[in-house]
């Protein structure tokens, strides 16, 4: 019967581990992971993504290394703002455009 027990206990703790793993894998393969919301950086490129469902527009001010930062205005989706040793940084300033 003791055999039976950690037979069975041992069967549940690998179909547990089996299924975290599908978890993070699926979490880890989804869209949103590849593209997240705002600035960020991939090895070479700096981008800002909007996201939004409403169309809307907005400033976000990007941060650039040896020279002047500026704004700029991005529409929905995932907008190249340069090279990822260039910008340092965007972010929304609170307006559309």
């Amino acid at each position: 019967m003791r055999f039976r027990r950690t037979v069975l206990s041992t069967i549940g703790s690998v179909a547990l581990v089996v299924a975290s793993l599908g978890a993070v894998t699926a979490a880890t393969a989804s869209p949103a992971a590849a593209d997240p919301c705002g600035f960020y950086k991939t090895g070479s490129d700096a981008f800002y993504n909007h996201c939004t469902s409403d169309g809307s527009r907005v400033v976000v001010k990007v941060e650039v290394a040896l020279a002047p930062d500026y704004e700029r205005c991005v529409g929905p989706g995932r907008t190249w703002l340069g090279p990822a040793g260039k910008i340092q940084g965007a972010y929304y300033v609170g307006r559309l455009c």
